[in-house]
């Protein structure tokens, strides 16, 4: 099983569950759960309001949306998002998927809330025989680094 969950801070508050838009879509688009300004030089998270689960051998890999690149010059601040499966309801911030866009142009950038800013595609993936990571997340946003 896998999906997606409005996270309990924006119960309430017209979040709309990510979706693909055609039946050979990969990924499922992922909307601003508020408006956001990024000025020159920014690099902000962006809420979305949701949460992923998914089986503890998959992964929700996050991609800015192509339109978002072309029309507005924004970037994906750290190239690929991932989302692991235990990132879920984990006790910082619900599994809270926040996206961190930079503008490198010259000019603020609006983001709308509602406005579709990335895409999440579901993946499984693969462990190394001599794999015995036994660790348990207690964090949230980048806690896997720590």
């Amino acid at each position: 099983m896998r999906g997606f969950k409005v996270v309990s801070f924006f119960e309430d508050k017209g979040i709309n569950i990510p979706q693909r838009k055609t039946k050979a879509s990969a990924g499922y688009d992922l909307e601003a759960a508020i408006d956001v300004v990024l000025n020159p030089g920014e690099v902000k998270l962006v809420p979305t309001g949701v949460k992923a689960y998914m089986p503890e051998d998959e992964v929700l890999l996050i991609y800015i949306r192509s339109s978002l690149a072309v029309k507005k010059g924004l970037l994906l601040a750290n190239g690929v998002g991932v989302v692991d499966a235990d990132y879920y309801d984990n006790p910082e911030n619900e599994g809270h998927i926040m996206i961190p866009l930079f503008n490198p142009g010259k000019e603020p950038v609006t983001i709308r809330k509602g406005e579709r800013i990335a895409q999440g595609i579901f993946t499984r993936y693969l462990k190394a025989d001599d794999d015995e990571a036994l660790g348990q997340r207690t964090g949230g946003f980048g806690s896997t680094g720590q």
